[in-house]
């Protein structure tokens, strides 16, 4: 078994594709702007996110034609650098909901929202896991 992409459902397509591509800075794998489908990378690693139009979708899974309520999705990228990041997406647009801060001893998290009401937490790691380090695991 292999995850190949988290996929959103969304309403408004085109808004949520511009974010996705414009916003957040993620390369479609085909431009599709007005969907109903995309796909959507970061510039490093190998996770990409996906967007179906919900319409279409509850052609096939009806259930899905229902109004979505309260967050169904945390979509996580990790930054290296989150202070410019959030520089960078707010100079774009984004508007935040929580603005960098620590998580913990390990991490500083942002939190904004897609058009959908999607969450979106950027993550900066502060210190490696032990393992990732070469040391014995965490």
């Amino acid at each position: 078994m292999e995850l190949t992409q988290i996929r959103l459902m969304v309403s408004d397509f085109p808004a949520v594709y511009r974010f996705y591509r414009d916003v957040l800075g993620l390369t479609p794998q085909f431009e599709a702007e007005s969907g109903p489908y995309a796909k959507l990378s970061p510039d490093t690693g190998h996770a990409a996110i996906a967007l179906q139009d919900r319409a279409q979708m509850a052609g096939v899974l009806g259930r899905l034609g229902a109004a979505p309520e309260g967050y169904r999705a945390l979509v996580v990228l990790r930054v290296d650098d989150l202070d410019a990041a959030h520089a960078r997406l707010t100079s774009r647009g984004a508007e935040f909901t929580r603005d960098p801060g620590p998580m913990g001893e390990r991490m500083r998290v942002a939190y904004l929202e897609d058009p959908e009401g999607n969450l979106i937490e950027l993550q900066e790691w502060l210190a490696p896991r032990e393992e990732e380090a070469g040391g014995a695991p965490a």
